[in-house]
């Protein structure tokens, strides 16, 4: 326990294995591709291949032809592509069952002094050459093993930043390498963005400063692209500063974040969850930021600070050979690539690191602080739940105003969601706008009274005042958002006061209004007029308000034996045309009260004769008993006479 409280990043605990760097035996990552190479003697002793998961390990031999470069496979894994040089790459073609075709096809770059600085593929027969003159993109045809090129793009390029699953490109060029070429990949096209400057520290003459591919990244953060900047300071004295310039299409990139660091040295970044992770190698800690927490602003760049102090990454067991050894995080042969891989490639492993949230829980003091954080991140429902609850136990009970306020956060999401929802239901927004909330996390009212609000029935130490309380400002928040009570809520609130014989509070809460009406309250309310009389009033009260009740009313006055009261009632309401005369029958005769079953039946016999100018019930009425019951006690002259026509 007290080893994952310290810890808020940690690696995955199985990662996926690889033979690792040797004298003969070398290793490449796809990143568009998520696949680790290793390559024996340049492929003759065999290639493994390995994605996210073990089912996806591929084997296979090539014919040596020189050390390898670089590897990767198309999109659908039919096709490999091999460099080997910096004026050519390979292409194998592979067929149902994974087996290579003989014969190999390659492709050389265009110009006696261009290289191919790295290549990737944009579509399942595209690829693109990133040379030191540009770029040059060229359409496969694997059956007859020939490419063609589709087209160019000349520019000095110094390297190269990708990020495949966007299809963007950010190329370097000049003297120092700080002008950038964003560069957005589409099947067949190749689209120029607005080029940039990166802005350098200043720095002596004789000490020039370039930027160069290792401080350069590309990044999604909240469903926005950035180019993420490491600016390193000329003195170790100041901390470097993380930039980030937002991607834009009709303009150039826009400086818009800064990341304080307070720290110099060798750093690596990950993108988890939308925080941008950085850790420093010399310190062995890492940080965390959230570029949509608070932060100071000139009004025209955001400045932010960690969420947290620095902290190393959690320490790992790894079985080797035989048996488990505790491994720390760090080692000055982890490689990073993005958004959230670590690989080492002399240990053989390839990690997902992550953020593990429940430790936050402790070294985020402030709540609303936690919970707008919390609410952000992918795997968060269950910690949020948990620490609504815990704000409600004494020794870690919070304000009222806290609380309010963190259901008020809540329920600003819920009702985004619900809202969103409507929209589409309504052909306002298409379906597919509903998949962006997948990732999100909505608490609704069901996930309050299951895993929060049952505390107060597992801890007795909760003040029933302060259980009550806490409940009105929830019902507040949900009516605030214009969100409809559930009624198990209400029902929760009305059993506290009735265990504490809170009567008057009650009373007071249904008189004004603090509890909705509804029909399941108002049954509710009629269960407890044994402990409370007054309960029965108030319930045919708040039926009579909601106007939709009549059947519910009708039956409560005749259960009461309030026959009088319900016939008034079906006056009052203009309904005495449609209730069924069986039921008040009934009713009267079980009042063994033969005066009130007298005026009961006068009552129908009236309406008989004023609906169909005929004092007698129908035969489909069921009413024979009882006219047989009226005549046994009042004789057949008391029946009304029917009139001559």
């Amino acid at each position: 326990m007290e080893e994952t409280s310290t810890h808020y990043i940690e690696l995955c605990p199985n990662p996926i294995r690889f033979e690792p760097v040797g004298k003969a035996n070398n290793v490449f990552f796809d990143d568009a591709n998520r696949q680790v190479f290793a390559v024996r003697s340049g492929g003759a002793m065999g290639v493994v291949v390995k994605g996210p998961d073990d089912k996806s390990v591929i084997q296979f031999r090539m014919e040596s032809r020189g050390d390898v470069m670089s590897i990767k496979f198309s999109p659908d894994k039919k096709i490999l592509a091999v460099q080997r040089s910096f004026k050519s790459v390979e292409f194998v073609n592979f067929l149902d069952d994974m087996t290579t075709d003989e014969l190999e096809y390659s492709q050389t770059c265009k110009g006696k002094s261009t290289q191919i600085i790295s290549f990737l593929w944009t579509g399942l027969y595209e690829i693109i050459f990133i040379t030191n003159h540009g770029l040059e993109q060229y359409q496969i045809y694997p059956e007859k093993r020939t490419l063609k090129c589709l087209k160019t793009i000349s520019l000095q390029v110094n390297w190269v930043v990708c990020m495949p699953e966007n299809g963007i490109l950010l190329l370097s060029s000049g003297s120092t390498g700080n002008t950038l070429h964003p560069v957005q990949v589409r099947p067949g096209v190749l689209n120029k963005l607005p080029k940039f400057e990166v802005d350098l520290p200043a720095a002596p003459k004789s000490n020039k400063v370039s930027l160069v591919e290792r401080d350069v990244t590309l990044a999604n953060i909240y469903n926005q692209l950035y180019i993420v900047v490491l600016r390193h300071q000329p003195s170790a004295n100041v901390g470097a500063e993380i930039v980030l310039y937002q991607l834009q299409k009709e303009s150039p990139a826009r400086k818009s974040d800064v990341l304080k660091l307070d720290m110099s040295g060798r750093f690596a970044i990950n993108i988890v969850d939308n925080l941008v992770m950085v850790h420093h190698q010399a310190s062995k800690t890492s940080v965390i930021f959230d570029i949509q927490q608070s932060s100071e602003s000139d009004g025209f760049i955001k400045y932010h600070y960690p969420v947290l102090s620095p902290l190393p990454i959690k320490p790992f067991k790894l079985l080797l050979p035989s048996k488990f050894t505790l491994l720390l995080p760090y080692s000055a042969n982890w490689i990073v690539f993005q958004p959230d891989i670590v690989i080492d490639a002399k240990l053989g492993c390839l990690w997902y690191i992550k953020i593990n949230l429940e430790p936050l829980v402790t070294m985020i003091y402030e709540k609303t602080t936690l919970i707008s954080f919390l609410l952000k991140r992918k795997e968060s429902k269950m910690v949020i739940l948990s620490v609504c609850q815990k704000m409600l136990i004494p020794g870690q009970q919070a304000n009222l105003h806290t609380i309010a306020t963190v259901y008020d956060m809540l329920n600003t999401v819920f009702k985004s969601y619900r809202d969103t929802e409507a929209q589409v239901n309504n052909g306002e927004l298409p379906h597919n706008v509903l998949n962006s909330w997948k990732k999100k996390v909505i608490i609704d009212q069901s996930d309050m009274f299951t895993h929060v609000f049952s505390v107060y029935e597992d801890c007795k130490d909760i003040k029933y005042k302060f259980m009550v309380a806490v409940l009105i400002e929830y019902i507040r928040s949900l009516n605030q958002f214009n969100m409809a009570v559930q009624h198990y809520l209400y029902e929760l609130i009305i059993n506290i006061l009735v265990n504490n014989k809170c009567f008057y509070q009650l009373h007071q809460f249904l008189q004004y209004h603090v509890l909705s009406d509804s029909k399941p309250l108002a049954c509710l309310m009629l269960s407890l007029e044994s402990v409370y009389q007054p309960a029965h009033q108030l319930a045919l009260d708040m039926l009579k308000r909601l106007q939709t009740a009549n059947e519910e009313i009708i039956e409560v006055l005749l259960s009461k034996q309030q026959l009088l009261q319900a016939l008034r009632f079906i006056r009052s309401v203009g309904i005495v045309d449609t209730v069924s005369s069986r039921k008040f029958l009934e009713a009267g005769l079980n009042t063994n009260d033969d005066m009130l079953f007298y005026t009961v039946f006068k009552f129908f016999e009236a309406r008989n004769l004023r609906l169909r100018s005929n004092p007698r019930f129908q035969q489909g009425e069921h009413c024979e008993l009882y006219v047989k019951h009226f005549e046994s006690v009042f004789g057949i002259e008391a029946l009304a006479a029917v009139p001559v026509s």
